[in-house]
C-alpha cells in the first residue's frame, strides 16, 4: 500500500508539473477590449480599397470629394473615381462610383472645377457646370493622357467628354494628376501636371485646348522618386496683404523618413512661370502617412480658407495594412496658413474649425497647473479611442509621451540635444507586416518661445501630431489588437515642465 501511494503521488506530481510547464510560456489573455480600426471622424470607404483624394471641389454649400477606388477588393486594382459629399467635412454621404474605367484606360488622379463662365460649353440648365479633369491610364503601355467629365446636376451624375483625351501623351510614361485652377489676371485655366521629375504648366481658355507654358522642378527640391499630384494656389501671408504662391508636389519614394511624402515650394506665379523662393526642402508632413494631398477648389472668398486633405498611408506598405474589408483613409481636413518666420515663409496646418463641433469642453479633462509628470491609467477618454490632446511643455529637458494598454504602446519622444521629436510604433500591436512601419519616425523641431506645443489628434488607428501651431506635422497609422487605455508624460528631470494638458473626446454621429 505504501509503495502504491508513493507511485500515485509521484505520477500526480508529474502530471501537475508537466501541466505547469506547458502553460508557462502562454501569454495570459488580457482583460482588454478589442480595437475597432475604422476611424470615427476621418473619412474611410465602407469597403474595399481607397487611395489619393481627387476632384475636391466646393459647390452650392457642399464639399465634394472623389478618390481613387477599387470596388472589387482591398488591394490596388483598376482605378475608379468614387464620390462622397459633406456639408461640414466630417459627416459624409457616399454617392457611389462617378467614373469607371473605359477604352482609354483606368481613371487616375485629377481635379474638379466650377466652370462659372461656361468656357467649355457644357452648360445646359441654370446650374454652373462642374468639370472634372483626370488622367486616363492605359494599362497595356503605361501611357497616360488627360481627359474631362462634366456634371450639370450639381455633381449627381457625370458624363465623359466625347472628345477625350484633351491632352495627348508626348511619349512620357509618368504624365498625370492634373490640378486645374482659374487664373483671373490672364483669364485662363492653368493646369499643373506631374511629369516624371518635374511639373509642367499648361494653359487653356476653355478646358479643352491646352498649351504648354513652362516647366518647374529640374534639380530642385526632393528628387528621390517620381513627382505626383501637384497643386498650385495663391495664399495670403498671415498678418499682411502679401500674396505668395504655393506649389505642393508629392514624391514616391524619397520622403523624409522613407517611402512616399509631399513637399512644398513657396514663390511667385505670373500665369506662365512658377519661380520658387524656397532653397531647402520643406515637407507637408514629417511622418510616414500623409500622401497625395491637395486642396479644395472654389472655396468662396467670404470663407477665405485653403483646405487640405491627404491620403493617410504610405506606398511602401499600403497594400499590407491589417484592416479587414476596407483599406485606406484620409487625413483630417486641415486649413493652410502661410506665416513668415525670420527671413522665410512656412506653411502651417491647423484642423478646420468644424472639428470643434464634434467636441465639448464639458467632456474634457484639463490640468492647468505645472506638473512633473502625468499618469492617466484606465482613462475613459483614451479608451474611447478618438480624442484631441493639447500639451504645452517647457523646453527644459527630454520627455516621453506614452500611450498604450499594458501589452502594446506608442512612444513619442523628444531629444533636447538634437531638437528631435520621434514616434516609435514598433510595439503598437500589429507592426510586423513591414519593416519600414516599425522604423522610428523623426522630425527636427524648434521650440517656440521656450515651449513646445503639441496637438495629438487620435482616431482609433491614426495619430496626427501638430507641432507649434502646425508648423510641423507628423502623421502615423498604428494598429493595436486592443484598445489603449492609458497615457503618460514623463521628463528626464524633476522639474514641473508640463505647463498645460487637455484631453477631449471627439464624437461624431455617422450618417452614411
Amino acid at each position: 500500500m505504501r509503495l502504491s501511494c508513493i507511485i500515485y503521488f509521484l505520477v500526480l506530481f508529474s502530471i501537475i508539473s508537466c501541466s505547469k510547464d506547458d502553460t508557462a510560456d502562454v501569454e495570459p489573455k488580457p482583460v482588454l477590449k478589442h480595437r475597432n480600426l475604422r476611424p470615427l471622424f476621418h473619412y474611410s470607404p465602407q469597403e474595399n480599397w481607397m487611395n489619393d483624394p481627387n476632384g475636391m471641389v466646393y459647390y452650392d454649400g457642399v464639399y465634394h470629394l472623389f478618390y481613387q477606388y477599387y470596388p472589387d477588393g482591398t488591394n490596388w486594382g483598376p482605378m475608379h473615381w468614387a464620390h462622397t459629399v459633406s456639408n461640414d467635412l466630417f459627416h459624409w454621404e457616399d454617392k457611389g462610383i462617378a467614373l469607371y474605367p473605359d477604352d482609354l484606360g483606368y481613371i487616375f488622379s485629377g481635379s474638379a472645377v466650377v466652370d462659372k463662365n461656361n468656357t467649355a460649353g457644357f452648360k445646359s440648365n441654370d446650374n454652373d457646370p462642374l468639370v472634372a479633369i483626370f488622367t486616363h491610364h492605359k494599362s497595356s503601355n503605361g501611357l497616360q493622357t488627360q481627359s474631362l467629365a462634366y456634371s450639370t446636376d450639381k455633381g449627381e451624375t457625370w458624363t465623359k467628354y466625347e472628345g477625350n483625351p484633351v491632352l495627348e501623351n508626348p511619349g512620357i510614361v509618368d504624365f498625370r494628376d492634373p490640378k486645374v485652377i482659374w487664373h483671373e489676371p490672364t483669364q485662363k485655366w492653368i493646369m499643373s501636371l506631374a511629369v516624371l521629375d518635374h511639373v509642367s504648366f499648361y494653359s487653356s481658355p476653355n478646358l479643352i485646348e491646352w498649351s504648354l507654358e513652362s516647366e518647374f522642378g529640374a534639380g530642385i527640391g526632393a528628387q528621390g522618386g517620381v513627382w505626383e499630384c501637384p497643386d498650385l494656389f495663391p495664399l495670403q501671408v498671415e498678418g499682411s496683404d502679401e500674396i505668395k504662391w504655393v506649389l505642393l508636389v508629392s514624391i514616391n519614394p524619397g520622403g523624409p523618413n522613407g517611402g512616399s511624402a509631399t513637399q512644398y515650394f513657396i514663390g511667385s506665379f505670373d500665369g506662365t512661370t512658377f519661380s520658387s523662393e524656397t532653397n531647402e526642402i520643406n515637407w507637408v508632413d514629417n511622418g510616414f502617412d500623409n500622401y497625395a494631398g491637395v486642396t479644395w477648389s472654389n472655396i468662396p472668398d467670404s470663407d477665405g480658407r485653403r483646405i487640405f486633405l491627404g491620403w493617410m498611408s504610405n506606398w511602401v506598405y499600403a497594400v499590407a495594412t491589417p484592416t479587414e474589408g476596407w483599406r485606406g483613409e484620409m487625413t483630417i481636413p486641415l486649413e493652410l496658413k502661410l506665416i513668415q518666420k525670420n527671413d522665410k515663409y512656412v506653411l502651417a496646418f491647423e484642423p478646420v474649425a468644424e472639428l470643434n463641433n464634434l467636441m465639448s469642453d464639458d467632456d474634457a479633462l484639463i490640468i492647468d497647473t505645472p506638473q512633473k509628470s502625468i499618469e492617466l491609467e484606465n482613462n475613459s477618454i483614451v479608451e474611447y479611442g478618438s480624442y484631441w490632446a493639447e500639451i504645452e511643455i517647457e523646453n527644459i529637458n527630454d520627455f516621453e509621451i506614452k500611450t498604450g494598454n499594458g501589452l502594446e504602446s506608442i512612444f513619442i519622444r523628444y531629444d533636447k540635444v538634437t531638437s528631435t521629436l520621434s514616434i516609435d510604433r514598433s510595439d503598437c500591436g500589429m507592426s510586423d507586416f513591414d519593416q519600414l512601419f516599425k522604423k522610428e519616425i523623426k522630425c527636427e523641431i524648434q521650440p517656440s518661445e521656450g515651449e513646445i506645443v503639441l496637438d495629438l489628434i487620435v482616431d482609433q488607428s491614426s495619430l496626427e501630431i501638430l507641432i507649434n501651431g502646425g508648423e510641423k506635422v507628423m502623421t502615423a497609422l498604428f494598429f493595436s489588437k486592443y484598445k489603449y487605455n492609458s497615457i503618460s508624460i514623463n521628463g528626464s528631470s524633476d522639474n514641473a515642465f508640463i505647463q498645460h494638458f487637455k484631453i477631449t473626446p471627439i464624437q461624431k454621429s455617422v450618417i452614411r
